[in-house]
Protein backbone atom coordinates (compact mmCIF):
# COMPACT_ATOMS: atom_id res chain seq x y z
CA UNK A 1 0.00 0.00 0.00
CA UNK A 2 1.26 3.48 -0.77
CA UNK A 3 1.89 5.74 2.17
CA UNK A 4 -0.53 8.58 2.77
CA UNK A 5 -0.03 11.50 0.39
CA UNK A 6 2.05 9.51 -2.08
CA UNK A 7 0.90 8.55 -5.53
CA UNK A 8 0.92 4.84 -6.34
CA UNK A 9 3.93 3.92 -8.41
CA UNK A 10 2.99 2.06 -11.54
CA UNK A 11 5.34 0.03 -13.69
CA UNK A 12 4.43 -0.75 -17.27
CA UNK A 13 4.95 -4.45 -18.08
CA UNK A 14 8.01 -5.00 -20.20
CA UNK A 15 8.30 -6.80 -23.53
CA UNK A 16 9.11 -10.11 -21.87
CA UNK A 17 5.61 -10.38 -20.45
CA UNK A 18 4.03 -11.12 -23.81
CA UNK A 19 0.66 -12.06 -22.39
CA UNK A 20 0.49 -9.13 -19.98
CA UNK A 21 0.59 -9.07 -16.20
CA UNK A 22 0.48 -11.89 -13.72
CA UNK A 23 -2.92 -13.06 -12.62
CA UNK A 24 -2.75 -11.40 -9.19
CA UNK A 25 -2.27 -8.01 -10.87
CA UNK A 26 -5.49 -8.30 -12.88
CA UNK A 27 -8.65 -6.82 -11.30
CA UNK A 28 -11.11 -9.50 -10.20
CA UNK A 29 -14.57 -9.65 -8.68
CA UNK A 30 -16.21 -6.29 -7.99
CA UNK A 31 -13.16 -4.37 -9.20
CA UNK A 32 -13.24 -6.10 -12.58
CA UNK A 33 -17.01 -5.54 -12.86
CA UNK A 34 -16.70 -1.81 -12.15
CA UNK A 35 -13.81 -1.36 -14.55
CA UNK A 36 -15.60 -3.42 -17.19
CA UNK A 37 -18.75 -1.32 -16.79
CA UNK A 38 -16.69 1.85 -17.14
CA UNK A 39 -15.04 0.61 -20.34
CA UNK A 40 -18.28 -0.64 -21.91
CA UNK A 41 -20.20 2.51 -20.93
CA UNK A 42 -17.53 4.60 -22.62
CA UNK A 43 -17.56 2.37 -25.70
CA UNK A 44 -21.32 2.89 -26.04
CA UNK A 45 -20.72 6.64 -26.37
CA UNK A 46 -18.01 6.43 -29.05
CA UNK A 47 -20.37 7.00 -32.00
CA UNK A 48 -23.68 8.72 -31.04
CA UNK A 49 -22.08 12.18 -31.05
CA UNK A 50 -21.02 11.61 -34.66
CA UNK A 51 -24.05 9.67 -35.90
CA UNK A 52 -26.91 11.50 -34.19
CA UNK A 53 -26.55 14.74 -36.16
CA UNK A 54 -27.44 13.08 -39.47
CA UNK A 55 -31.17 12.54 -38.76
CA UNK A 56 -31.51 16.06 -37.34
CA UNK A 57 -29.21 18.01 -39.68
CA UNK A 58 -32.09 19.53 -41.64
CA UNK A 59 -33.81 20.77 -38.49
CA UNK A 60 -30.52 22.12 -37.10
CA UNK A 61 -29.77 23.98 -40.32
CA UNK A 62 -33.22 25.58 -40.31
CA UNK A 63 -33.16 26.51 -36.63
CA UNK A 64 -29.62 27.95 -36.59
CA UNK A 65 -29.68 29.31 -40.16
CA UNK A 66 -26.53 27.43 -41.10
CA UNK A 67 -25.13 28.06 -44.60
CA UNK A 68 -24.37 25.12 -46.87
CA UNK A 69 -20.63 25.35 -46.26
CA UNK A 70 -21.12 25.01 -42.49
CA UNK A 71 -23.47 22.06 -42.95
CA UNK A 72 -20.86 20.38 -45.13
CA UNK A 73 -18.21 21.09 -42.50
CA UNK A 74 -20.35 19.39 -39.86
CA UNK A 75 -20.52 16.21 -41.93
CA UNK A 76 -16.70 16.24 -42.27
CA UNK A 77 -15.89 17.03 -38.64
CA UNK A 78 -16.15 13.47 -37.24
CA UNK A 79 -13.41 12.02 -39.45
CA UNK A 80 -11.28 15.17 -39.14
CA UNK A 81 -11.46 15.17 -35.34
CA UNK A 82 -10.90 11.42 -35.17
CA UNK A 83 -7.73 11.88 -37.22
CA UNK A 84 -6.17 14.90 -35.52
CA UNK A 85 -7.15 14.16 -31.93
CA UNK A 86 -6.39 10.47 -32.42
CA UNK A 87 -2.77 11.30 -33.20
CA UNK A 88 -2.49 13.43 -30.04
CA UNK A 89 -4.26 11.04 -27.65
CA UNK A 90 -1.22 8.90 -26.70
CA UNK A 91 0.60 12.10 -25.69
CA UNK A 92 -2.34 13.10 -23.50
CA UNK A 93 -2.32 9.68 -21.83
CA UNK A 94 1.41 9.95 -21.15
CA UNK A 95 1.01 13.46 -19.74
CA UNK A 96 -2.14 13.13 -17.62
CA UNK A 97 -2.69 9.37 -17.20
CA UNK A 98 -5.01 7.02 -19.04
CA UNK A 99 -7.95 7.06 -16.62
CA UNK A 100 -7.96 10.83 -16.28
CA UNK A 101 -7.77 11.31 -20.03
CA UNK A 102 -10.68 8.94 -20.69
CA UNK A 103 -12.81 10.65 -18.02
CA UNK A 104 -11.93 14.04 -19.50
CA UNK A 105 -12.99 12.69 -22.89
CA UNK A 106 -16.40 11.70 -21.55
CA UNK A 107 -16.73 15.12 -19.94
CA UNK A 108 -16.03 16.76 -23.31
CA UNK A 109 -18.65 14.53 -24.94
CA UNK A 110 -21.27 15.42 -22.33
CA UNK A 111 -20.57 19.17 -22.32
CA UNK A 112 -20.17 19.43 -26.09
CA UNK A 113 -23.39 17.58 -26.88
CA UNK A 114 -25.22 19.49 -24.17
CA UNK A 115 -24.06 22.80 -25.66
CA UNK A 116 -25.19 21.70 -29.10
CA UNK A 117 -28.64 21.06 -27.73
CA UNK A 118 -28.90 24.42 -25.96
CA UNK A 119 -27.25 26.95 -28.25
CA UNK A 120 -28.89 29.31 -30.74
CA UNK A 121 -25.58 30.17 -32.37
CA UNK A 122 -24.19 28.35 -35.37
CA UNK A 123 -20.62 29.18 -34.32
CA UNK A 124 -21.16 27.77 -30.83
CA UNK A 125 -22.76 24.68 -32.37
CA UNK A 126 -19.64 24.02 -34.46
CA UNK A 127 -17.29 24.64 -31.51
CA UNK A 128 -19.37 22.34 -29.29
CA UNK A 129 -19.31 19.69 -32.01
CA UNK A 130 -15.51 19.88 -32.16
CA UNK A 131 -15.35 19.42 -28.38
CA UNK A 132 -17.71 16.45 -28.35
CA UNK A 133 -16.03 14.78 -31.31
CA UNK A 134 -12.59 15.42 -29.85
CA UNK A 135 -13.65 13.61 -26.69
CA UNK A 136 -14.91 10.70 -28.76
CA UNK A 137 -11.66 10.56 -30.72
CA UNK A 138 -9.47 10.42 -27.61
CA UNK A 139 -11.52 7.69 -25.94
CA UNK A 140 -11.59 5.82 -29.25
CA UNK A 141 -7.80 5.49 -29.15
CA UNK A 142 -7.34 4.88 -25.43
CA UNK A 143 -9.99 2.30 -24.54
CA UNK A 144 -8.10 -0.55 -26.26
CA UNK A 145 -5.08 0.46 -24.17
CA UNK A 146 -7.05 0.06 -20.96
CA UNK A 147 -8.38 -3.31 -22.09
CA UNK A 148 -4.85 -4.50 -22.87
CA UNK A 149 -3.46 -3.33 -19.53
CA UNK A 150 -6.22 -4.37 -17.15
CA UNK A 151 -7.49 -7.53 -18.87
CA UNK A 152 -4.51 -9.04 -20.75
CA UNK A 153 -5.81 -12.58 -20.24
CA UNK A 154 -9.35 -11.71 -21.32
CA UNK A 155 -8.65 -9.75 -24.47
CA UNK A 156 -11.03 -11.78 -26.62
CA UNK A 157 -13.98 -11.39 -24.26
CA UNK A 158 -13.39 -7.71 -23.50
CA UNK A 159 -12.75 -6.71 -27.11
CA UNK A 160 -15.89 -8.57 -28.22
CA UNK A 161 -17.95 -6.87 -25.49
CA UNK A 162 -16.34 -3.55 -26.40
CA UNK A 163 -17.32 -4.07 -30.04
CA UNK A 164 -20.94 -4.89 -29.32
CA UNK A 165 -21.29 -1.95 -26.92
CA UNK A 166 -19.91 0.42 -29.56
CA UNK A 167 -22.25 -1.01 -32.20
CA UNK A 168 -25.23 -0.71 -29.85
CA UNK A 169 -24.37 2.96 -29.49
CA UNK A 170 -24.39 3.38 -33.27
CA UNK A 171 -27.75 1.62 -33.55
CA UNK A 172 -29.29 3.56 -30.68
CA UNK A 173 -28.22 6.89 -32.14
CA UNK A 174 -29.62 5.98 -35.54
CA UNK A 175 -32.91 4.65 -34.19
CA UNK A 176 -33.70 6.95 -31.27
CA UNK A 177 -32.46 10.44 -32.19
CA UNK A 178 -35.24 11.41 -34.60
CA UNK A 179 -38.11 9.79 -32.60
CA UNK A 180 -36.99 11.51 -29.39
CA UNK A 181 -36.85 14.80 -31.27
CA UNK A 182 -40.27 14.18 -32.80
CA UNK A 183 -41.78 13.35 -29.42
CA UNK A 184 -40.86 16.78 -28.07
CA UNK A 185 -42.00 18.75 -31.10
CA UNK A 186 -41.07 19.25 -34.72
CA UNK A 187 -39.32 22.64 -34.48
CA UNK A 188 -37.25 22.39 -31.29
CA UNK A 189 -37.33 18.63 -30.87
CA UNK A 190 -33.87 18.26 -32.40
CA UNK A 191 -32.45 19.73 -29.19
CA UNK A 192 -33.77 16.79 -27.18
CA UNK A 193 -32.66 14.28 -29.81
CA UNK A 194 -29.07 15.56 -29.70
CA UNK A 195 -29.09 16.32 -25.97
CA UNK A 196 -29.96 12.71 -25.14
CA UNK A 197 -26.43 11.64 -26.04
CA UNK A 198 -24.92 14.26 -23.78
CA UNK A 199 -26.86 12.63 -20.95
CA UNK A 200 -25.60 9.14 -21.81
CA UNK A 201 -22.02 10.44 -21.87
CA UNK A 202 -22.50 12.02 -18.45
CA UNK A 203 -23.96 8.77 -17.08
CA UNK A 204 -20.93 6.88 -18.43
CA UNK A 205 -18.68 8.95 -16.14
CA UNK A 206 -20.30 7.46 -13.01
CA UNK A 207 -18.49 4.07 -13.01
CA UNK A 208 -15.16 5.84 -13.46
CA UNK A 209 -15.70 7.59 -10.11
CA UNK A 210 -15.42 4.19 -8.43
CA UNK A 211 -12.56 2.82 -10.56
CA UNK A 212 -9.62 4.11 -8.44
CA UNK A 213 -10.90 2.36 -5.33
CA UNK A 214 -12.01 -0.72 -7.25
CA UNK A 215 -8.49 -1.31 -8.57
CA UNK A 216 -6.55 0.13 -5.60
CA UNK A 217 -4.83 -3.23 -5.00
CA UNK A 218 -3.73 -3.58 -8.60
CA UNK A 219 -1.45 -1.72 -10.97
CA UNK A 220 -3.37 1.07 -12.66
CA UNK A 221 -1.97 3.06 -15.57
CA UNK A 222 -4.31 5.93 -14.79
CA UNK A 223 -2.17 6.64 -11.72
CA UNK A 224 0.94 7.01 -13.83
CA UNK A 225 2.16 10.05 -15.71
CA UNK A 226 3.72 8.05 -18.52
CA UNK A 227 3.44 4.90 -20.57
CA UNK A 228 6.86 3.51 -21.29
CA UNK A 229 8.24 0.39 -22.87
CA UNK A 230 11.30 -1.59 -21.88
CA UNK A 231 13.47 0.45 -24.19
CA UNK A 232 12.25 3.76 -22.82
CA UNK A 233 9.56 6.11 -24.05
CA UNK A 234 8.20 5.80 -27.55
CA UNK A 235 5.34 7.53 -29.27
CA UNK A 236 3.34 7.97 -32.44
CA UNK A 237 6.34 9.52 -34.24
CA UNK A 238 8.24 6.27 -33.90
CA UNK A 239 5.30 4.23 -35.27
CA UNK A 240 5.41 6.28 -38.49
CA UNK A 241 8.56 4.37 -39.44
CA UNK A 242 7.04 0.92 -38.92
CA UNK A 243 5.49 -1.37 -41.52
CA UNK A 244 2.82 -2.61 -39.10
CA UNK A 245 1.74 0.93 -38.26
CA UNK A 246 1.04 1.73 -41.91
CA UNK A 247 -0.67 -1.61 -42.54
CA UNK A 248 -3.06 -0.95 -39.65
CA UNK A 249 -3.58 2.66 -40.74
CA UNK A 250 -4.47 1.74 -44.33
CA UNK A 251 -6.73 -1.10 -43.14
CA UNK A 252 -8.55 1.19 -40.72
CA UNK A 253 -8.72 4.02 -43.23
CA UNK A 254 -10.31 1.89 -45.94
CA UNK A 255 -12.67 0.31 -43.40
CA UNK A 256 -13.78 3.76 -42.22
CA UNK A 257 -14.23 4.97 -45.78
CA UNK A 258 -16.56 2.05 -46.50
CA UNK A 259 -18.45 2.40 -43.22
CA UNK A 260 -19.09 6.14 -43.53
CA UNK A 261 -20.00 5.81 -47.22
CA UNK A 262 -22.53 3.11 -46.32
CA UNK A 263 -24.03 5.01 -43.39
CA UNK A 264 -24.14 8.21 -45.40
CA UNK A 265 -25.35 6.99 -48.79
CA UNK A 266 -26.98 3.56 -48.50
CA UNK A 267 -30.57 4.88 -48.09
CA UNK A 268 -30.06 7.14 -51.12
CA UNK A 269 -28.73 4.21 -53.18
CA UNK A 270 -31.80 2.14 -52.32
CA UNK A 271 -34.10 5.09 -53.03
CA UNK A 272 -32.41 5.57 -56.41
CA UNK A 273 -33.24 1.93 -57.19
CA UNK A 274 -36.95 2.61 -56.69
CA UNK A 275 -37.29 1.51 -53.07
CA UNK A 276 -39.41 3.79 -50.89
CA UNK A 277 -37.78 6.26 -48.51
CA UNK A 278 -39.25 4.48 -45.49
CA UNK A 279 -38.03 1.06 -46.58
CA UNK A 280 -34.61 2.48 -47.49
CA UNK A 281 -34.27 3.78 -43.95
CA UNK A 282 -35.35 0.41 -42.58
CA UNK A 283 -32.74 -1.32 -44.72
CA UNK A 284 -30.02 0.90 -43.21
CA UNK A 285 -31.41 -0.02 -39.80
CA UNK A 286 -31.09 -3.68 -40.78
CA UNK A 287 -27.44 -3.13 -41.69
CA UNK A 288 -26.84 -1.62 -38.26
CA UNK A 289 -28.86 -4.24 -36.39
CA UNK A 290 -27.11 -7.22 -37.98
CA UNK A 291 -23.78 -5.61 -37.13
CA UNK A 292 -24.56 -5.78 -33.39
CA UNK A 293 -24.16 -9.55 -32.87
CA UNK A 294 -21.43 -9.75 -35.50
CA UNK A 295 -19.42 -7.12 -33.59
CA UNK A 296 -19.32 -9.58 -30.69
CA UNK A 297 -18.91 -12.84 -32.61
CA UNK A 298 -16.13 -11.89 -35.05
CA UNK A 299 -13.68 -10.32 -32.55
CA UNK A 300 -14.27 -13.26 -30.19
CA UNK A 301 -13.47 -15.71 -33.00
CA UNK A 302 -10.43 -13.68 -34.04
CA UNK A 303 -9.12 -13.77 -30.47
CA UNK A 304 -9.16 -17.59 -30.53
CA UNK A 305 -7.17 -17.88 -33.74
CA UNK A 306 -3.42 -17.54 -34.22
CA UNK A 307 -4.04 -15.81 -37.57
CA UNK A 308 -7.73 -15.07 -38.30
CA UNK A 309 -7.21 -14.92 -42.06
CA UNK A 310 -10.51 -16.71 -42.72
CA UNK A 311 -12.49 -14.04 -40.89
CA UNK A 312 -10.82 -11.30 -42.94
CA UNK A 313 -11.63 -13.11 -46.17
CA UNK A 314 -15.27 -13.57 -45.11
CA UNK A 315 -15.74 -9.88 -44.28
CA UNK A 316 -14.13 -8.80 -47.55
CA UNK A 317 -16.08 -11.30 -49.68
CA UNK A 318 -19.34 -10.38 -47.94
CA UNK A 319 -18.86 -6.67 -48.58
CA UNK A 320 -17.94 -7.34 -52.19
CA UNK A 321 -21.09 -9.42 -52.70
CA UNK A 322 -23.20 -6.70 -51.08
CA UNK A 323 -21.84 -4.00 -53.36
CA UNK A 324 -22.24 -6.18 -56.46
CA UNK A 325 -25.84 -6.88 -55.50
CA UNK A 326 -26.49 -3.14 -55.17
CA UNK A 327 -24.83 -2.50 -58.52
CA UNK A 328 -26.49 -5.27 -60.56
CA UNK A 329 -29.87 -6.06 -58.95
CA UNK A 330 -30.50 -3.53 -56.14
CA UNK A 331 -34.26 -4.07 -56.09
CA UNK A 332 -33.85 -7.86 -55.85
CA UNK A 333 -33.27 -9.14 -52.31
CA UNK A 334 -32.30 -5.69 -50.99
CA UNK A 335 -32.38 -7.07 -47.45
CA UNK A 336 -29.58 -9.48 -48.39
CA UNK A 337 -27.36 -6.67 -49.69
CA UNK A 338 -28.05 -4.71 -46.50
CA UNK A 339 -27.04 -7.69 -44.35
CA UNK A 340 -23.86 -8.36 -46.33
CA UNK A 341 -22.81 -4.72 -46.04
CA UNK A 342 -23.16 -4.92 -42.27
CA UNK A 343 -19.78 -6.66 -42.39
CA UNK A 344 -18.23 -3.24 -42.98
CA UNK A 345 -19.19 -2.24 -39.43
CA UNK A 346 -17.55 -5.37 -37.98
CA UNK A 347 -14.07 -4.47 -39.19
CA UNK A 348 -13.54 -1.69 -36.65
CA UNK A 349 -13.82 -3.90 -33.54
CA UNK A 350 -11.78 -6.49 -35.43
CA UNK A 351 -9.03 -3.92 -35.97
CA UNK A 352 -9.09 -2.99 -32.28
CA UNK A 353 -8.76 -6.67 -31.39
CA UNK A 354 -5.82 -7.09 -33.78
CA UNK A 355 -4.10 -4.02 -32.37
CA UNK A 356 -4.38 -5.50 -28.87
CA UNK A 357 -2.77 -8.74 -30.03
CA UNK A 358 -0.08 -7.08 -32.14
CA UNK A 359 1.31 -5.26 -29.08
CA UNK A 360 3.01 -6.73 -26.03
CA UNK A 361 2.39 -3.72 -23.81
CA UNK A 362 -0.30 -1.16 -23.10
CA UNK A 363 2.16 1.48 -24.30
CA UNK A 364 2.36 -0.29 -27.65
CA UNK A 365 -1.44 -0.40 -27.94
CA UNK A 366 -1.64 3.31 -27.17
CA UNK A 367 0.79 4.44 -29.85
CA UNK A 368 -0.28 1.92 -32.50
CA UNK A 369 -3.96 2.73 -31.95
CA UNK A 370 -3.19 6.46 -32.03
CA UNK A 371 -1.25 6.30 -35.28
CA UNK A 372 -3.58 3.84 -37.01
CA UNK A 373 -6.65 5.91 -36.19
CA UNK A 374 -5.03 9.27 -36.85
CA UNK A 375 -3.52 8.38 -40.22
CA UNK A 376 -6.40 6.05 -41.10
CA UNK A 377 -9.14 8.61 -40.59
CA UNK A 378 -7.16 11.19 -42.59
CA UNK A 379 -7.12 8.67 -45.44
CA UNK A 380 -10.87 8.11 -45.10
CA UNK A 381 -11.95 11.78 -45.09
CA UNK A 382 -12.34 12.24 -48.89
CA UNK A 383 -14.15 8.93 -49.41
CA UNK A 384 -17.79 9.79 -48.62
CA UNK A 385 -17.49 13.09 -50.52
CA UNK A 386 -16.00 11.31 -53.54
CA UNK A 387 -18.88 8.82 -53.50
CA UNK A 388 -21.39 11.68 -53.57
CA UNK A 389 -19.43 13.54 -56.24
CA UNK A 390 -19.36 10.49 -58.53
CA UNK A 391 -23.14 10.25 -58.21
CA UNK A 392 -23.60 13.95 -59.00
CA UNK A 393 -21.30 13.79 -62.03
CA UNK A 394 -22.66 10.56 -63.52
CA UNK A 395 -26.30 10.89 -62.50
CA UNK A 396 -26.41 7.34 -61.10
CA UNK A 397 -24.88 5.30 -58.29
CA UNK A 398 -23.05 2.88 -60.60
CA UNK A 399 -19.75 4.78 -60.68
CA UNK A 400 -19.79 5.27 -56.91
CA UNK A 401 -20.44 1.58 -56.32
CA UNK A 402 -17.67 0.60 -58.73
CA UNK A 403 -15.32 2.88 -56.79
CA UNK A 404 -16.25 1.16 -53.51
CA UNK A 405 -15.95 -2.28 -55.12
CA UNK A 406 -12.40 -1.48 -56.28
CA UNK A 407 -11.43 -0.58 -52.71
CA UNK A 408 -12.55 -3.89 -51.17
CA UNK A 409 -9.59 -6.04 -52.42
CA UNK A 410 -6.85 -3.72 -51.07
CA UNK A 411 -8.69 -3.47 -47.75
CA UNK A 412 -8.89 -7.27 -47.57
CA UNK A 413 -5.20 -7.62 -48.40
CA UNK A 414 -4.29 -5.18 -45.62
CA UNK A 415 -6.58 -7.12 -43.28
CA UNK A 416 -4.85 -10.41 -44.04
CA UNK A 417 -1.36 -8.94 -43.67
CA UNK A 418 -2.36 -7.34 -40.36
CA UNK A 419 -2.88 -10.80 -38.83
CA UNK A 420 0.87 -11.53 -38.95
CA UNK A 421 2.67 -12.78 -35.83
CA UNK A 422 5.14 -10.03 -34.98
CA UNK A 423 4.43 -7.18 -32.53
CA UNK A 424 4.85 -3.43 -32.91
CA UNK A 425 7.54 -3.54 -30.21
CA UNK A 426 9.65 -5.71 -32.54
CA UNK A 427 9.69 -2.94 -35.15
CA UNK A 428 10.23 -0.24 -32.56
CA UNK A 429 13.23 -2.12 -31.17
CA UNK A 430 11.95 -2.15 -27.58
Amino acid sequence: MAESGEATKVKEPDAATARGRTRDQVPTGVGAAILGAAILGTAFNLRPGAVALGPELGAVRAALHLPDVVASLLTTLPLLCFALVGLASPWAAKTFGLHKTVVASLFLMAVGQGMRALTDSGIVFVIASVGALGGIAAANVLLPTLVKYHFPQRLGLLNAAYGISLTLGVAAAGVLTAPVGGFFGSEEGWRYGLGLWGVTAAVAIIPWVFVPRAISNHSAPGDARSLTGKGGQYGVKQVVRTRLGWIMAVFLGLQSLHAYAIFGWLPSIFTGAGISTVNSGLLLGLTTAVGIPLAFIFPALAARSQRPIGIMVVTGAGMLAGYLGLLLVPETLPWLWAILLSLSTVNFPLIMTLISYRCRTAAGVSVLSGFAQGAGYLLAIPGPFFVGALHDISGSWDAALLFLILLVPPMTVMAIISTGPHAIEDELGV
